[in-house]
Parts: structure tokens; sequence; C-alpha cells
């Protein structure tokens, strides 16, 4: 277990310097929470920058026209007091003179003095700007655009006449719309500077779940289960990292018990599949790998252009031995036998145990017949050799009969049939012979 938590320590080690560096080294998507989040900060405080700047802004324009207006009625009583004495002596001259100084307010658009009677004593209008009817007395009216007062003149208690006092707001307005464009461009630049901090912060933040973010994405990638995330802060996203952790450890273990048994079902298949095609007691392929073989082989006959010999092999006097010697002897007999004609192949052939004292050889190379007639005579040479058994020589030889596709047929069954056919004209010939299918009549 020692080596398990050594490299646990050094992921854990690499985690950390990972979460150290990816500040630097990652690069966030499109679709990131650092981007999502810096968004929403932003807008956020947009809106109330600008919620705040409204109300400031309103808050500003009600506070300046009422400074406005304060100062109109203070000007427009200072100059009717002025003008009392020149509308008591009917002096239009001193009423021009008075409203001189008056005319030289950015704002004022018209000054009109109304005599008791309602006839106009003097007036002074800017340019563009149309005569008025004279309204209440003593009236007050604002417009989002303009300021009109109307005060009455007065000298000893007696009303003399009405002073119209006509003012607009466009200095008013030509100064708040300065500020409002002044103020959106203080505006995007402290959205400008936020976004840089507020992006930096977030990421740092957030480092460490970008961190575990990579993470996951390592260890779907690799499907390298000995990875592990770095604690960096005991907060949230430092409890998720041990969860994270504590998942990866458990399907560690998990992957691991899966891989160890997995190695062991296949161990045990491999076995099992050996067991079901090979022969126990020779070690030879047995009669069910032979079936398969040489299906397989006629199957691939046509595309390689070859032919194909079938060596039908019976072992003589193979029941004396059991009979005088033993079942014992017997086998040891026909492992011996098996010895002797493996080691008589070529790298291409291939040896069958069918059961019992029945062997067969498939040549896959039978290029030349006589070739093939040479590799019998060996065979029944080396089960010739003498072999001696419990002080005894056993009288052990082979008959040997031979079928060649796809001359002498096509389809394993037919083959077979020829090959055995042959092995028994060459026991009938004397024994310890071979004898080929095309040397007897064709099967019925």
């Amino acid at each position: 277990m020692e080596a398990p938590d050594r490299r646990r320590e050094a992921n854990a080690s690499v985690a950390s310097e990972s979460t150290r560096s990816e500040g630097r080294r990652l690069g966030v998507p499109r679709e990131s929470l650092v981007r999502r989040l810096t968004l929403a900060g932003l807008l956020a405080l947009a809106v109330g920058l600008v919620g705040s700047g409204l109300a400031s802004a309103l808050l500003v324009n009600f506070s300046l026209r009422d400074q406005q207006q304060r100062s109109a009625e203070q000007s427009a009583q200072l100059l009717a007091e002025s003008l009392a004495p020149t509308l008591a002596f009917l002096d239009m001259q001193a009423a021009q003179q008075a409203l001189q100084p008056f005319k030289l307010r950015p704002d004022l658009q018209a000054l009109e003095v109304w005599s008791q009677d309602g006839s106009p004593f003097v007036q002074w209008r800017a340019a563009g700007v149309a005569p008025a009817t004279l309204g209440p007395v003593a009236e007050v009216q604002r417009s989002a655009l303009s300021l009109q007062l109307q005060v009455p003149i007065m000298l000893r208690q007696e009303r003399l006449g009405w002073l119209r006092w006509h003012e607009s707001f466009d200095a008013l307005h030509a100064t708040l719309l300065r500020l409002a464009l002044g103020g959106l461009v203080v505006l995007g630049l402290a959205l400008l500077v936020t976004s840089l901090l507020l992006r930096r912060l977030q990421r740092r933040a957030l480092l460490p779940l970008l961190a575990l973010s990579n993470l996951a994405e390592e260890v779907a990638l690799k499907q390298d289960y000995g990875l592990r995330a770095s604690v960096v802060r005991r907060d949230e996203v430092g409890r998720l990292a041990e969860r994270f952790n504590a998942l990866l450890r458990r399907i560690e273990v998990w992957h691991e018990d899966l891989h160890q048994q997995l190695q062991r079902e296949q161990a045990a298949g491999l076995k099992y599949q050996q067991q079901a095609y090979r022969d126990a007691l020779t070690k030879l392929p047995n009669r069910l790998a032979f079936e398969v073989e040489l299906e397989q082989q006629l199957v691939e006959l046509p595309r390689h252009q070859r032919r194909l010999a079938l060596l039908f092999i019976d072992l003589d006097q193979f029941k004396w031995v059991n009979d005088n010697l033993g079942h014992a002897a017997g086998d040891a007999v026909l492992m011996t036998v098996a010895e002797r004609m493996a080691a008589r192949l070529r790298g291409a052939d291939t040896l069958f145990r069918l059961g019992g004292d029945e062997f067969a050889l498939l040549v896959t190379e039978a290029t030349e017949p006589a070739a093939v007639c040479l590799l019998a005579e060996r065979l029944i040479a080396a089960v010739r050799e003498p072999l001696e058994m419990e002080g005894r020589t056993v009288p052990v030889g082979a008959s040997v009969g031979i079928a060649f596709a796809p001359e002498d047929a096509r389809d394993a069954q037919t083959l077979l049939q020829r090959a055995d056919a042959a092995m028994y004209a060459a026991k009938r010939a004397g024994k310890n012979t071979f004898r080929c299918a095309e040397e007897r009549a064709p099967l019925d």
C-alpha cells in the first residue's frame, strides 16, 4: 500500500503546483464561469451606476430649477421695485434703463411692463420670442423648458402695474447634458477598469474551481483515477475538492478490483479455451480444434489457390499394448508416438489427436504430392523406431491414409472420409505403410 500512497502524494503535489499556475496556463473558454460572473457583475454594476446617476441627475435638475426660480423671483422683485417710480411718472426712458442690467441674464427671454389698466408700458424680448398674454396676478408658471413670473409693481401700497418675467432652462439643460456626457465617459472608464479588476479577482477566487474542472477533464480523457485535486482553502470549493478526491479514490479502488477480476476471468477463459481445444494426454490439438481448423483451411483454399493434404494416422498393434501392458502403458506409448511424429513436422504442419490411437495431420503447403508421401514415410518410420516398455519391445506401427483438397474433396466430411478409406487401404496392404485416396475407387 506504500506505492499507491506515494503516488497519491505525488499527484497531490503536482495538482497543487498546477493550481498555482492555473491562472497563467488555463485559457478561459467562451462559456466559462469567470466570464459569466464577470458579465453578471458588470451588468449589476452598470445598472446600479446608471440608476444612481439618473436619480442624481433628477435631484440636481430639480435643485437647480428651484435655485434658478428663487433667483428669478428675487431679481423680478428687485426690478419691480425699480420700475415703480418710472411707472408712476410714466417715464418710459427711465423704465428702459431700469431693464437694461437684467437683460444680461443668459436665460432671460422677455421682460414686459404693463400698466394697471392693462396697456403695455415697456417691453423687451430676445430674438425669436413671441409676445405673450398677461396671465393671472402673481402667477408662477414653470414647465420643463421655461419659467414665467408675474410680479405686481407697488408704490406705497398702491398697485401701479405688472412685471412679466419670462426665463428659459436652456442653460440648465446644457449643463445637465454636459454632466450626463461626462458621466457616461466616467461610467465607461469605470466599467472597463472594473471589468479588468473583477475578471482578475474572480479568476483568482475561482482558481481552485477551475483547477477542479480541469482535473475532471483530465481524468475523463486519460482514465487515470489516481489523480487528486489539491485543497487550497477550507471553503465550499475546498470541501467539493475533498469529496471529489474521495470519489476518485473509490473509483480507483473499484477500477483496480475490476481490472484484477477481468484478468482472472481472462486467464480462466484462456485456460478453459486451451482445455477445450487441447488433448489432455498428448498436449496436441484435439478433434474439436481439428474440425475448426479443417473448415477454415477449406474456406480459404480457393482464395489462396493452393493444395491441402490431410493425413489420417492410425496406430498398428495399439490394442495389443492395452491388453497386455495396461492402459497406463498405452498412454505412455501415445505420448511417445506423439512426440516422435511432432518432431518430424515442418513449421506450417499441424498434428492433431482425434481420439484413441487416431491422429490427423494437416499440411497446408502441399504443393507437391510426392513431398507429402515422403512426409508420411518419415512419420511411419518415426513410429516404428524401437520402443521399450517395462523391459519389452512394443510392436507399434502406423498406417496412413492421404487425401488432397480440392482434388479428392472440397468439403471437410468428404475429405475425412477419403483419408479414412485410404488409411484402411494401407492396413489391408500390410500395415506400416500409406495409401493415397486417388489409388482406390471413388466413394459411392
